[in-house]
């Protein structure tokens, strides 16, 4: 899993699109994600062409400015008719966790960009998309080529790690 310990937040990119074969086995890993009861609450709105759409999304949030210049951008969204739980939170952040290691995995970049549960963020999503009431806009995934490089980072804290007892 060399993914893991090289994935970076990438939020450069270089103006070539993302290959279809790429975006269809990112989102293939997302929905490989483990959720609560497998509900799979997951629905996903991919923006690789629409650039107006690429712009009015890196508008919607002050750490969203990459969203513009992205090969693409993944809306990842809960659709609420499926669960009834309020696990969908945590189901949709392990589905976008894949999704990041697979854009890594494709020599890809990507970033994660928190939606939910700004609800400003969250609203204007769903009008500009205009997506049913029941699918709620989780996070954003911009992503393209690399036009940046970052080092990789060792994140270990040992000072952290407890056993048995704090």
């Amino acid at each position: 899993m060399n993914e893991i310990f090289t994935r970076r937040s990438i939020r450069k990119y270089q103006s070539k699109p993302v290959e279809q074969e790429k975006l269809e086995r990112i989102l293939r890993a997302g929905m490989q994600a483990p959720s609560a009861q497998n509900e799979q609450p997951w629905e996903f709105i991919v923006i690789a062409k629409d650039r107006e759409m690429k712009q009015q999304i890196s508008t919607m949030s002050p750490y969203a400015g990459m969203a513009a210049n992205a090969g693409a951008l993944i809306v990842v969204c809960s659709n609420l008719l499926v669960t009834d739980r309020n696990w969908w939170v945590e189901d949709l952040s392990a589905c976008v966790q894949n999704m990041l290691l697979q854009i890594e995995a494709e020599g890809l970049g990507g970033v994660w960009l928190g939606w939910y549960p700004d609800m400003e963020r969250v609203e204007r999503t769903k009008r500009a998309l205009k997506l049913p009431e029941q699918i709620t806009p989780f996070a954003v995934i911009s992503l393209g080529y690399p036009a940046e490089t970052k080092e990789r980072a060792d994140r270990f804290l040992p000072e952290r790690v407890h056993y048995e007892r704090y």
